[in-house]
């Protein structure tokens, strides 16, 4: 049986689309948000919601893009930037075209990073993000 939780896969071998890996990145990045949320001692079901929601924001997600950018090697970087230039069929409102790109291109990322097993690094980058205070001052 193959585990759909921890899913590893040689570098070469993923043959998921973009688009299919920053829809993955966004589920990666939404369960560490509230993983996040809960631990950090929020308690009430509605304002873990309102945070959550407030954090998964293309808004917030091009502001973490900030943090963790020049800390990415070569391969997170050439995933980072086909995320961000996919052709995209609609931006939501509240979000600029560039933060919708850029949310995308992070939401690719952690998909990648995830299909790929690496947790110990989306781990170092969310560090990065919620130690960097940008997560923190969008209360």
């Amino acid at each position: 049986m193959r585990d759909q939780l921890r899913p590893k896969l040689p570098d070469k071998s993923c043959d998921i689309s973009i688009q299919g890996l920053a829809h993955i990145g966004d589920a990666v990045f939404e369960l560490m948000v509230r993983t996040w949320l809960c631990i950090e001692g929020t308690s009430t079901a509605k304002r873990l919601h309102d945070q959550a929601v407030t954090y998964v924001s293309a808004k917030a997600q091009a502001a973490a893009v900030v943090v963790i950018l020049p800390e990415l090697d070569d391969d997170e970087i050439s995933v980072y930037k086909r995320g961000r230039n996919a052709h995209l069929k609609s931006i939501p409102k509240g979000c600029t075209h560039e933060e919708y790109h850029t949310a995308t291109g992070l939401e690719a990322l952690f998909g990648h990073l995830y299909m790929h097993g690496r947790t110990k690094r989306l781990n170092e980058l969310f560090d990065m993000i919620t130690l960097n205070g940008e997560m923190r001052g969008l209360d």
